[in-house]
């Protein structure tokens, strides 16, 4: 009976935290399809678009941070609820604002919404599932988000093709995350789990038996792996935001650029895959030594090429560039104690946001300054300047050989 209950409550837990996550990365990574869009209607820069990629992520990033503090307050379902109706309200109020400041206060909101995803439900699975099971089941959550980022950005590129205005499309995908919030929120009621209430003795004892701080067992590796996970994901993020406006700069028409992103992400899925069994085979060192250079080969190549080939190339690019998550994220159980993994958790996915907001950023300031194919160069010396912290800590890369991400 017990094995029975605990089989249940681990798919509830995992179903809760994957749904979160289609829909959350379905409304983030639907923004890339949208940005080419905005910066048609409103006359907006490179330097402008990044600007309004990097106000999303820095209130992601800070309300990441704090989700895992706020984790082990309100519990992991409850904030996954919250917000999933934060950033579904405000996605469908970007398509009633006609103008580029109710766009960014809107896209500000969705990303106050989408930081309550990643921590708690990353600790949700991790702490349900059993140490055998863990990786799998967190592979698996991992997987969803990638389905949610191709249903998003397939549907609203395959949409405006068609020649259906942006605003339905916006809309309509705020009004699905709210309804899946208030699912999920339904769900939890329903088969809510008995909880015995301890005693104010036991809470005392529960208390102090919590590790210190935010758990971190092993400082310099942590550090080495956030530095590591900041530089690979500001080059995810620059592909992903500017891959439309390079397709655009080589000609293609408006349409085809906006299935850019998805081409990336469909080459994401399978490197993800890919990566973490590379991972498995060659070392954590090895294996992202290898991904990173292909990304850099990637970058110079879809700039060097003309631009049917080069939209074909996308595809192979996501592979390499998006597919380094699963080398990445899979270490950090390592150097985090359990009852705080929510809390490094928080950290990581923070450290991404930031690296989000100051890749788009700076990467568009250089496609204003000098040219969209320049930019492309810069992110290609970046990804090869990630590898630094894993060449140069010895120690970081012997501890972390066979650690891949599910």
């Amino acid at each position: 009976m017990v094995k029975v209950s605990s089989t249940r409550i681990q798919k509830k837990s995992l179903f809760t935290a994957s749904l979160a996550h289609i829909c959350q990365d379905g409304l983030d990574a639907s923004t890339y399809v949208l940005l080419p869009i905005l910066a048609s209607v409103f006359g907006l820069s490179y330097a402008q678009v990044g600007a309004v990629k990097a106000l999303k992520s820095i209130a992601l990033g800070l309300l990441e941070l704090a989700s895992g503090v706020l984790t082990e307050r309100f519990g992991e379902a409850r904030l996954l609820v919250a917000g999933l109706l934060i950033a579904g309200a405000g996605y469908a109020a970007v398509s009633s604002t006609g103008t580029v400041t109710g766009v960014i206060v809107f896209l500000v909101i969705v990303g106050v919404g989408g930081g309550l995803q990643h921590a708690p439900a990353s600790a949700l699975v991790s702490n349900t599932y059993d140490v055998h099971n863990k990786r799998s089941a967190l592979g698996l959550y991992n997987s969803s988000g990638d389905v949610g980022k191709l249903l998003f950005t397939g549907l609203f590129s395959l949409a405006v093709g068609a020649g259906l205005a942006w605003q339905p499309v916006v809309l309509s995908f705020g009004i699905l995350t709210v309804l899946s919030g208030f699912g999920i929120g339904m769900l939890m009621m329903v088969h809510r789990p008995s909880r015995k209430i301890p005693a104010s003795s036991d809470k005392i004892i529960a208390q102090n038996s919590l590790s210190p701080g935010w758990g971190v067992t092993h400082p310099t590796h942590f550090g080495c792996l956030l530095v590591v996970v900041f530089l690979d994901n500001a080059v995810q993020t620059g592909v992903l935001v500017f891959a439309a406006f390079l397709m655009i700069a080589k000609g293609l028409p408006l349409y085809l650029s906006t299935l850019a992103t998805a081409m990336v992400l469909i080459g994401g899925v399978f490197g993800k895959a890919g990566c973490g069994y590379l991972a498995e085979k060659l070392g954590v060192r090895l294996s992202f030594t290898l991904i990173q250079v292909l990304t850099a080969a990637g970058l110079i190549s879809v700039v060097a090429v003309p631009g049917w080939l080069a939209f074909l190339l996308l595809l192979p690019l996501g592979v390499v560039s998006q597919g380094s998550t699963s080398i990445t994220y899979g270490l950090l159980p390592d150097y985090i104690c359990k009852d705080r993994m929510a809390r490094g958790y928080a950290v990581l996915y923070s450290s991404t946001s930031i690296a989000a907001a100051a890749g788009a950023w700076l990467i568009g300031l250089a496609a204003d300054h000098y040219d969209i194919a320049t930019a492309f160069m810069l992110m290609a010396g970046i990804s090869l300047l990630a590898l630094t912290p894993l060449l140069l800590s010895r120690e970081f890369a012997s501890t972390s050989q066979t650690k891949p991400n599910g």
